[in-house]
């Protein structure tokens, strides 16, 4: 496994929600790339300084992805890509 630490904002352009309505990125776009996300993966939030981030990892099938949102405004950041 070979993991990439990115750190940057990236695009999610598409967004899934679970049956408890609680929404997803179903689609990515980094670096002119677009990436298809396969289910809603697993989450987590972090309390940082008295801000709330929420971690999720997704997978497009061969690689998985760690993204992070402040949950204020949606704003998205890749932290890292394990392949």
């Amino acid at each position: 496994m070979n993991r990439v630490n990115v750190n940057e904002q990236v695009a999610v352009t598409q967004m899934g929600f679970k049956k408890n309505l609680a929404a997803y990125p179903r689609r990515m776009e980094f670096r002119g790339t677009m990436y298809d996300f396969l289910d809603a993966g697993l989450r987590c939030l972090v309390s940082t300084g008295g801000r709330i981030s929420e971690i999720i990892t997704l997978t497009d099938g061969q690689s998985q992805f760690r993204l992070r949102t402040d949950n204020h405004g949606g704003n998205w950041t890749l932290l890292s890509i394990i392949s």
